[in-house]
């Protein structure tokens, strides 16, 4: 049976509703792994990095799962399998409610329709408006990240957006200034670089 119309979960717009001792019964995230390609690539090997953002729909942990595979087949073709890195950045917590339904015959005699239609717990979903999957590789692959973000968009609900990024990889640092930055107070750091600033102790 597939997944159900995004109409008939609750939609989260305010705090997060996560699994705890009063909400019990939560079934697990589909999604497993969160990191595919080359993951402990330097971050002078993967200098471009492209993200995709959800704008307003709440996307499962099934549509995750489907992202994460659709974009990595598609890099593996293009790029071969250790020519990117791949990274869903948000995880699935948040547990949507389901209001389940009959339908069966003689089912209006046996459910009470929308009395009590907060549901029990079915799926897991994130929240909106944050990147949810980035992909890290070197300058010559851009058209590859590109069509390869745009085939994710469609394993999602509602509108995205497609970023690429002026910071250097998964870095918070701007690709025009990294390389002098990382000559004076930057330290490698497997797929990150670690600030080193003028203050400190003398002995460092």
């Amino acid at each position: 049976m597939g997944c159900r119309l995004a109409h008939c979960c609750q939609y989260c717009k305010n705090k997060l509703y996560p699994k705890s001792h009063f909400c019990r019964g939560v079934s697990d995230a589909k999604i497993r792994i969160f990191d595919l390609g080359r993951k402990k690539a330097k971050v002078d090997e993967s200098p471009l990095c492209g993200h995709i953002v959800m704008d307003e729909d709440q996307p499962s942990s099934e549509a995750l799962e489907a992202a994460q595979i659709c974009a990595n087949k598609y890099m593996v073709k293009s790029c071969g399998k250790d020519g990117f890195h791949i990274g869903v950045r948000l995880h699935p917590f948040h547990v949507v409610h389901i209001n389940k339904m009959w339908s069966c015959a003689g089912a209006d005699r046996l459910q009470t329709g929308m009395r009590g239609a907060f549901g029990k717990p079915g799926t897991v979903a994130v929240h909106r408006g944050q990147a949810m999957v980035s992909m890290g590789t070197n300058f010559h692959n851009k058209e590859h990240v590109t069509e390869a973000l745009c085939r994710v968009k469609f394993k999602f609900p509602g509108r995205q957006k497609i970023h690429i990024s002026k910071k250097w990889g998964f870095t918070e640092f701007n690709a025009d200034k990294f390389e002098n930055k990382m000559a004076k107070s930057l330290i490698l750091d497997s797929c990150g670089v670690k600030y080193i600033p003028n203050r400190g102790p003398l002995d460092k």
